[in-house]
């Protein structure tokens, strides 16, 4: 959803005195790419998923359930980890390929009918323009 002007305008001001106040974290801050972030959420969940495998082997070979236990476990975590590092980088479910037929559509119906939010806001932004 795009930001109203008077939003956009805020932002703006936040923004500069961000760049006024530390310009250095700023500069970092803007070039840092996001997808870059949950690429490695994807390696650190691989890698973890790689060595519950081993704790979960070495439990078995030990004839300790609790150690494969915990392998299984920590295997499970990496890979919600690193689901949810891959759903975040790729922008989630709005790819449009992605999503099913049903959601689609329910999408498009929710788009065409603006909800009460959506007066919500205009009202705002008639409030904020002055036009009473």
């Amino acid at each position: 959803m795009p930001l109203s002007e008077h939003e956009q305008r805020m932002l703006d001001q936040i923004e500069q005195a961000l760049y006024a106040e530390d310009p250095k974290f700023a500069n970092t801050v803007r070039h840092t790419n996001p997808a870059v972030h949950y690429k490695r959420w994807i390696i650190k969940a691989s890698i973890g998923f790689v060595l519950g495998i081993a704790v979960l082997m070495g439990g078995m070979i030990l004839q300790q359930p609790a150690v494969g236990a915990l392998g299984f476990l920590i295997m499970l975590a990496c890979a919600l980890w690193g689901l949810s590092g891959w759903r975040k980088g790729s922008g989630g479910n709005e790819s449009g390929g992605s999503a099913p037929q049903g959601q689609q559509q329910a999408k498009q119906a929710r788009q065409q009918k603006p909800g009460m939010m959506h007066r919500f806001e205009e009202r705002w932004r008639r409030r904020q323009e002055g036009d009473g």
